[in-house]
């Protein structure tokens, strides 16, 4: 089973950097976001692919059009509204960031929002606190467990090969998606998203991705597509390699990932699997 997933965010949405770090500095920068989604929709329709698109609840508020031109054909989940780092929330910050991006999105498409990804995969064993209020707010699945040490968050201690699993937390269940790992030299090494897909070349994507057995997980945000997209200015050199490397040839590779492999998205994956018989891991 391959999902394909989308964190869909303006190219200067990076976390942790004070220049593009709220509201206020957002509403200064160029808009992209349209040609940005242009290009994943022409890459899902030529590969018939479907996919799960967590969207931010500042993209909701700013180019409602586009939620809804998504909502049309795929199911959509939050990435927050304000994409910020959970571990930097207090649980009432967090609570209202989650429910009114929840809102806002049922508000512009009329579609349940059941499915949640953090900023930064920044829910970690201190923050497991958050499932309980994503469980309160009507969210299903989750998808925000990165299975290895990650710059915002990651909870290595979660398990080697990542697969669906049921968390669990002060009685609160929740169905979760991680995000897929290889565990090389005890090591878990994510491959299949963001800058780590950008990074790799597609033959290494390719064969970690066939041992993987019976899940798969991709994450992609539209960004990592984007070739000509400014370079923010201040960014530590560190900070900019992973934010640019590999921009220019990401949408080729992702065009082979898609015709290599068939991905679907979270709704039917999850009406695949036997809840009763996957891992169910306390935090």
């Amino acid at each position: 089973m391959n999902v394909l997933s989308f964190d869909i965010e303006e190219w200067f949405h990076l976390l942790d950097f004070g220049a593009t770090e709220g509201e206020e500095q957002w509403n200064g920068f160029e808009t992209r976001i349209y040609g940005n989604m242009d290009r994943i929709f022409q890459l899902l329709e030529e590969t018939n692919t479907k996919a799960t698109f967590f969207i931010l609840g500042w993209i909701a508020k700013t180019y409602p059009d586009v939620v809804r031109r998504i909502a049309e054909k795929y199911q959509i989940g939050t990435h927050t509204m304000n994409h910020q780092l959970v571990w930097k929330q207090s649980r009432e910050s967090f609570r209202e960031d989650v429910t009114s991006s929840i809102k806002l999105l049922e508000d512009i498409t009329g579609q349940k929002v059941e499915c949640f990804r953090a900023p930064g995969y920044s829910i970690r064993e201190s923050e497991a606190w958050a499932f309980e209020i994503l469980s309160e707010a009507g969210i299903k699945y989750d998808s925000s467990v990165f299975p290895a040490t990650h710059a915002h968050g990651g909870m290595p201690s979660f398990g080697g090969d990542a697969e669906p699993s049921i968390i669990t937390h002060n009685g609160v269940e929740m169905k979760e998606f991680p995000i897929s790992a290889k565990r090389i030299m005890g090591k878990s090494l994510v491959f299949s998203g963001g800058g780590y897909f950008r990074l790799l070349p597609y033959c290494l994507i390719n064969r970690f991705s066939k041992q993987c057995g019976d899940y798969l997980l991709s994450y992609i945000h539209p960004r990592d597509l984007d070739a000509e997209q400014p370079m923010l200015e201040g960014l530590p050199l560190k900070r900019r390699f992973k934010s640019y490397v590999g921009l220019k040839g990401a949408e080729k590779k992702l065009r082979k990932y898609l015709s290599d492999y068939r991905f679907t998205d979270i709704e039917t994956a999850a009406a695949r699997i036997d809840w009763t018989s996957v891992p169910v891991v306390a935090i």
